[in-house]
């Protein structure tokens, strides 16, 4: 064996490891092959379950290609993928956005609603629906915007959907570094990344918690929708009633 295999031939296997378990720093990455989580089995559903969305404003790549397009656009314009790309002068493009963070909560005795920033409908941790969110973040600061869930009331609840939208800016999930982290009680925390090409998708359903027979469930969901809240409680039943709403200018 050489020196190169004996220091470096177990690194593959590592890796992969390291992708599907989440490594030595405490960490679960929710993915397509592993979606699903249990905090009961894992001593985790009691306490403060917090979930926090972390993004950035990114510059773009110079170089980067769209692609061909999809959906309407593709639709409308055949063609467009075999049109030349512009070649556009060096330098940054800001990708201005802002992202919310926001849940949806269906209790044990029917009640449902939406804890989220637009309307300044913020919850509560110690009374119904147990779910309260930290604020509004507008502009992808370190400490990001984050959910607080009350598991010391995991009986009252039947289903928790976690979901971002876009407000307001460039439809671009995966140029925003946006990460959903859940942060148990007791555990490892639990990442989502979202990351997926969804080219105009204003909307993403991160991840379900669900109380199935007692058992306290996470999700991994990722899916993008072309619209906001009303098309996402169309997507997942849950019945509400929605309406434009607007933030204040800052």
């Amino acid at each position: 064996m050489s020196v190169w295999e004996k220091l470096f031939g177990n690194w593959g296997g590592a890796a992969a490891r390291q992708f599907d378990a989440g490594g030595s720093n405490g960490s679960v990455e929710l993915t397509r092959r592993h979606p699903t989580f249990s905090l009961t089995k894992q001593g985790a559903a009691t306490g403060n379950l917090r979930v926090n969305l972390s993004w950035r404003m990114r510059t773009s790549d110079f170089g980067e290609r769209p692609s061909g397009g999809s959906g309407l656009s593709a639709l409308r314009h055949p063609l467009r993928k075999f049109t030349p790309q512009v070649v556009q002068a060096q330098g940054p493009a800001m990708v201005d956005v802002d992202l919310d963070l926001a849940c949806m909560y269906e209790l044990q005795d029917g009640s449902k609603g939406v804890v989220q920033p637009l309307g300044n409908i913020l919850g509560s941790v110690n009374s119904p629906p147990y779910v309260q969110l930290s604020g509004d973040d507008r502009f992808g600061s370190g400490s990001g915007e984050t959910i607080y869930i009350n598991m010391d009331h995991r009986d009252d609840f039947k289903r928790l959907l976690i979901f971002v939208y876009i407000y307001d800016g460039t439809p671009a999930f995966d140029r925003t570094h946006a990460t959903v982290t859940l942060y148990p009680g007791n555990g490892p925390r639990l990442e989502v990344a979202l990351h997926e090409r969804a080219p105009e998708a204003r909307s993403c359903a991160v991840v379900l918690i669900e109380n199935v027979k007692g058992e306290i469930l996470v999700r991994r969901e990722m899916k993008y929708v072309y619209g906001f809240q009303s098309e996402l409680d169309r997507l997942y039943g849950w019945g509400l009633q929605w309406g434009r709403g607007y933030k204040t200018k800052v």
